[in-house]
């Protein structure tokens, strides 16, 4: 088993200020000796793909190696998850876990691992806002203006969403749920057609990824009702809750967080985790999560743990109960 010295990890985990202290030579004799590679499940230049780079060139700065990214799409980000499996718990193969890695691996049979069992909660990272808005043909100012739309138009009302078993699905899935409304789910290839469409009043609605959306809403060209995240955005501070838009309980958000196969070295979850929790509570942390719309979650791995096990109970029920299959 590699050998760590406590010392060090102990001092990076104890956070931001005790991390300005490590030297970069001294991170290099110790942990990581060589680079480490962050699989992502997704293809460059998605959200995905993009917070792990962030990441990773905060993770070289502080530990003086390299954090390389390596995308393995595919399958809902099953091949990267089971490819993370597979790798030596040596503390060089981590994982980036996010809302639709949990989604997928209930919607997949027959998978080589299991999400609770082989991989170990780092930290959470960051959790983005999604957005419920609609084209402005929509004659709907507000969320219940918009279910009594839908009621009256039974089946008539085109809801979009970034794919098949995607966050935007389940959470569609979950608004007829909880309204009792019947709607026409439109599966796209992504964001990118998912948003051409709704600007040209192909689809009616779109549940997604709201930082994309913003300088379209600003525009006046879609109207946004809800951000379906349990607090406000800043991006979009006007724009109020699903919960204060009528939608009582309702929420969803994207959220990322960093794994590693199990029976890793105790020592490199510690000061992973300290780094992580440093970055996001850093000045610079900050700015670049509010930038790009994102808010940081940090916490223990324990937190992480314990918020996994909810996810997945949470929407393993509704995917069985309104059959969503790939």
């Amino acid at each position: 088993m590699l050998k760590l010295p406590r010392r060090t990890f102990l001092h990076l985990a104890a956070g931001a200020a005790a991390l300005q202290g490590v030297s970069r030579i001294a991170c290099a004799q110790a942990y990581p000796s060589r680079p480490v590679r962050i699989i992502v499940g997704f293809p460059a230049g998605g959200a995905d793909d993009i917070f792990s780079r962030l990441l990773g060139q905060w993770l070289s700065e502080r530990l003086g190696q390299q954090f390389i990214i390596e995308n393995r799409p595919g399958a809902g980000s099953m091949i990267a998850a089971a490819a993370a499996a597979r790798s030596p718990a040596d503390g060089y193969t981590l994982l980036t876990l996010s809302a639709p890695t949990a989604i997928s691996s209930q919607l997949y049979e027959n998978l080589t691992f299991d999400l609770i069992q082989d991989f170990v909660p780092i930290a959470g990272l960051v959790r983005v806002d999604f957005l419920l808005l609609i084209n402005p043909s929509v004659p709907a100012k507000t969320v219940p203006e918009l279910i009594a739309y839908v009621k009256d138009n039974p089946g008539k009302i085109n809801v979009g969403h970034p794919g098949n078993g995607t966050l935007g699905h389940v959470t569609s899935e979950l608004l007829q749920q909880m309204t009792g409304v019947k709607v026409t789910n439109i599966a796209y290839r992504g964001s990118s057609p998912l948003m051409t469409d709704l600007l040209g009043a192909t689809i009616d609605v779109a549940i997604d990824f709201m930082p994309a959306y913003v300088p379209l809403i600003l525009d006046g060209q879609l109207k946004p009702l809800a951000v379906t995240s349990a607090g406000r955005s800043s991006l979009l501070p006007n724009v109020p809750t699903a919960n204060e838009a009528g939608l009582s309980g309702f929420e969803a958000s994207a959220w990322y967080a960093i794994v590693i196969p199990k029976n890793a070295p105790d020592e490199v979850l510690r000061g992973i985790n300290g780094v992580v929790n440093a970055w996001l509570t850093s000045e610079k942390g900050k700015a670049v999560l509010e930038q790009n719309g994102m808010q940081g979650v940090g916490g223990s791995a324990s937190d992480l743990s314990a918020f996994i096990a909810s996810e997945l109970n949470r929407w393993g029920p509704l995917i069985k109960a309104a059959k969503i299959e790939f």
